[in-house]
């Protein structure tokens, strides 16, 4: 019965990774798409933490560290982006 559960989780998220997907290809502005690509990194965790349920293991926790981390600085470095036109500011030495 758990099992069952467990993969009707994995369907909805993956048809909410194809929606944020359709969002990120036709988004109308640059913050809908990042907002897209970080909900897709959300969806992304989440689907790997059932799939760690499902087949009882520990093995992909490491790999949930890693993407959750990769998609914070990644989102923080596209709305610094878009704020200020560069990622990293250098001074400019005369």
């Amino acid at each position: 019965m758990f099992q069952y559960f467990l993969s009707g989780s994995l369907f909805f998220l993956l048809l909410s990774i194809l929606a944020a997907l359709y969002r990120v290809i036709k988004g109308p502005s640059m913050p809908d798409r990042v907002m897209a690509l970080d909900n897709i990194g959300v969806n992304l965790l989440a689907g790997i933490a059932i799939l760690s349920m499902f087949l009882r293991t520990y093995a992909f926790f490491d790999i949930i560290l890693l993407i959750g981390i990769l998609s914070f600085v990644g989102t923080i470095a596209f709305a610094r982006f878009l704020e200020r036109g560069v990622v990293i500011e250098r001074k400019r030495v005369h």
